[in-house]
């Protein structure tokens, strides 16, 4: 069975950050989202990857190489334009043949991972097999009408939703789903669905497969996403201190220090993920937070939050909480009278003072 990871798009929901990266590397727990989907499928047995990319593709390859750090093979396939999760697979059809297949969004989270619904599909003889979960607003994704585990019906965001279960983008394939794809035509959206491909699968009257999700499933497309996806991340964490911790420092609970991280005069309590080459001094870290490589923090208090790489924070006198910094950003406290806010910001910026 082969794998294909869909790691383009543009990011639109995560702005400012995505500006200048892609969002699926964006970290959580201090790794990028895209590794975990990497890891879920080689845990699935599941090594000879296919992975669609954009116009972040260059970023994207060079985080992942050809996937030896995860056990697997990594072919890269460009997607011209990102016009849909069915035109992924067209696109990807010389590297897929008529192998099954299964198909994951590269910036989803799922804590159960997805050897169930690969052993599923193997063990049945399905055209489809797709991974669904309760939403409260199923008018945000693609919805499912299941009768005894089948899928009878798909709907892709509509405004009157026929059930609340969602599609979480993890599907199995056979390879009756290229012939489905070739005749599909843009929605309204102006895209080829991947709901209508496995609609027209039930038309054609093939048995199409539902499972639920085990454990949780994070769709990380806006900022509240990621810091929850990282809370829930930071949940699993096993504390390991590596770097360098002075005397009058403070570390409680589950706490990962990795080596060449530094911390003087602070306290710590997890969880929390330092990565390395991260200066803490004379601040407070809190739960739920990730501090990236290279970040300096002095004088400043952050909990349930996530700081990206080579960011600056110093003497904020208030305390910092559920924050997403993004790369290379300064966040520094005035002392001088008279105090005043000044901020340089870029466009879908937010800020809460």
């Amino acid at each position: 069975m082969k794998g294909l990871i869909l790691a383009g798009g543009t990011g639109s929901r995560l702005r400012p950050l995505t500006y200048t990266g892609a969002k699926q590397l964006i970290p959580v727990a201090n790794r990028p989202i895209l590794f975990y989907a990497i890891d879920a499928l080689v845990e699935a047995g599941i090594t000879d990857i296919g992975m669609i990319i954009g116009d972040t593709g260059d970023e994207v390859r060079e985080a992942v190489g050809d996937g030896s750090q995860f056990g697997a093979q990594v072919t890269f396939i460009s997607q011209p334009r990102p016009l849909g999760l069915a035109h992924a697979v067209k696109v990807a059809r010389d590297f897929l043949r008529d192998a099954p297949f299964l198909m994951f969004l590269g910036d989803n989270l799922l804590r159960g991972g997805v050897k169930d619904l690969v052993d599923r599909f193997a063990g049945g003889r399905y055209a489809a097999s797709i991974l669904l979960t309760q939403v409260p607003d199923p008018t945000q994704f693609g919805v499912a009408v299941v009768e005894n585990e089948r899928v009878v019906k798909l709907v892709e965001k509509p405004k009157t939703p026929p059930s609340n279960l969602a599609l979480v983008g993890v599907y199995c394939f056979s390879s009756a789903i290229h012939e489905a794809v070739d005749g599909l035509k843009p929605s309204w959206r102006g895209e080829y669905e991947i709901t209508d491909a496995i609609q027209q699968l039930i038309d054609w009257g093939l048995p199409v497969d539902s499972a639920r999700v085990q454990g949780w499933w994070k769709d990380t497309g806006r900022p509240e996403d990621v810091l929850d996806a990282n809370r829930l991340i930071l949940e699993d964490l096993n504390g390991q201190v590596q770097g360098l911790v002075d005397a009058d420092s403070e570390i409680a609970g589950r706490v990962v220090i990795e080596a060449g991280a530094q911390i003087t005069r602070s306290v710590v309590r997890g969880p929390v993920s330092i990565a390395s080459g991260a200066v803490i001094v004379d601040s407070y870290i809190g739960p739920y937070t990730a501090v990236g490589p290279k970040v300096q923090i002095s004088g400043t208090e952050i909990e349930n939050s996530v700081i990206l790489a080579d960011s600056v924070i110093e003497d904020i006198d208030v305390r910092i909480d559920q924050t997403l910094i993004g790369r290379g950003v300064t966040v520094r406290g005035a002392r001088k009278r008279p105090r005043a806010l000044r901020l340089v910001l870029g466009d879908q910026s937010r800020v809460e003072v």
